[in-house]
């Protein structure tokens, strides 16, 4: 072989070195591209799924309801709130929304998403055995990267409770007017009797004078009722705590029953165990023992008994109970009979009198001694209700 054929041999050689190193490196090149594509998209994946969990539980853990549908009007996701409104049990995606909720409305709502954007601040009303819920809808259409409809999402907000507070607020508006209005018309009605000329006769002048002086009383009973409720219920009522004997605070309100319960010729009885020391306020205390004596003398049984029993019944509590034999009280008032001016028996209760705020203090006052009240009755045998309070540290 001559030198130029080794020199062109050698080039060749060359040649294909660099040939096939260029490959190597194209080739080597392409799987770390490939690689980083790959941990790319695995990050991103990783990502998108974290985000996926986060909104999860975002939805999870959100107290309105979520629902979110697709464009063929059957559920994606519905988040624990919402089945809760609805009492559906999950998983309900896949089906429609009919069948997930029950509820027609809420299949017409999704249906104007169709051609509406969004539906703001309507309002449901479902009908339950046990209770009437309200619901209040925003719904927001869905549009797929192309612009076409891709279904919807609807949040409900519970508006029940504010239903029930408007509820109360609106009882409370007409009790507290009626049971001012009746006073005063009675001590407006004495008044113009005695300004038209019977100011003349000392026997009318006497009589109207009294209704006057007994309607002004009851109207200053309800205004301060009306007050310490206002004081319990804001946080702002203080509490002179020390330790105080049942025995000794029945005994002082029995005491102060005692000319009522003559008048109906009812026993008191003061079964309170000796050494029965609660930690209460005895202003407080004596005000919820008042108000439950002169309930049981006057709902109960005229020539019956009024019992004030008490007993430790933990190391850290102690309780009081006030037992009637009265006619008890019917069943669908026990869970009534502590709202402000409920009555089981109205007729009677505007007979007997009072402001009709007497079993309201008496739970507020408790519970803000951090303690709790509670009533048994049986019709024909007797009422009694039981309070529990802290005990006095020893």
């Amino acid at each position: 072989m001559t030198p130029l054929d080794t020199i062109l041999l050698l080039l060749l050689v060359a040649a294909a070195a660099m040939i096939f190193w260029q490959r190597a490196q194209a080739a080597a090149l392409q799987q770390r591209h490939s690689r980083e594509l790959a941990e790319q998209r695995n990050a991103r994946e990783a990502e998108l799924q974290a985000q996926s969990n986060r909104t999860a539980a975002l939805f999870d853990r959100m107290v309105e309801g979520i629902l979110v549908v697709g464009a063929d009007g059957r559920v994606r996701l519905v988040n624990p709130a919402a089945a809760t409104l609805f009492q559906v049990t999950l998983p309900v995606v896949g089906r429609t929304v009919l069948e997930a909720t029950r509820h027609h409305e809420v299949a017409a709502l999704v249906a104007r998403m169709t051609t509406e954007p969004e539906v703001l601040n309507h309002e449901l009303r479902l009908e339950g055995l046990a209770t009437t819920r309200y619901l209040q809808v925003n719904a927001l259409a869905l549009l797929a990267t192309d612009g076409t409809p891709d279904g919807a999402i609807l949040v409900f907000h519970d508006l029940t409770r504010l239903r029930q507070l408007e509820a109360v607020r609106q009882d409370f508006v007409a009790n507290v007017s009626h049971e001012l209005r009746t006073p005063l018309s009675l001590i407006k009605s004495a008044a113009e009797t005695l300004i038209d000329g019977g100011k003349h006769d000392p026997a009318v002048t006497s009589r109207f004078l009294v209704i006057i002086d007994k309607h002004a009383n009851r109207l200053t009973l309800l205004i301060d009722d009306l007050l310490l409720l206002a004081r319990l219920d804001s946080g702002r009522m203080e509490l002179n705590l020390q330790p105080v004997g049942l025995r000794v605070a029945a005994q002082e309100a029995l005491d102060d029953a005692a000319l009522i319960a003559r008048a109906r010729d009812v026993r008191l009885e003061n079964n309170v165990t000796e050494g029965v020391i609660a930690a209460a306020d005895p202003e407080r205390l004596r005000q919820v023992l008042t108000n439950l004596i002169d309930n049981a003398i006057k709902y109960g049984r005229a020539g019956g008994r009024v019992a004030v029993g008490g007993r430790i019944v933990d190391r850290g509590r102690v309780e009081i109970t006030v037992a009637d034999d009265g006619p008890g009280i019917p069943l669908e008032a026990k869970t009534r009979i502590f709202e402000r001016f409920y009555r089981a028996d109205k007729a009677r209760s505007r007979e007997q009198g009072g402001t009709g705020l007497g079993l309201a203090i008496v739970k507020n006052v408790v519970q803000a001694h951090g303690g709790d009240v509670r009533v048994e009755s049986t019709l024909g045998a007797g009422t009694e209700f039981f309070i529990t309070l802290p005990a006095a540290k020893t």
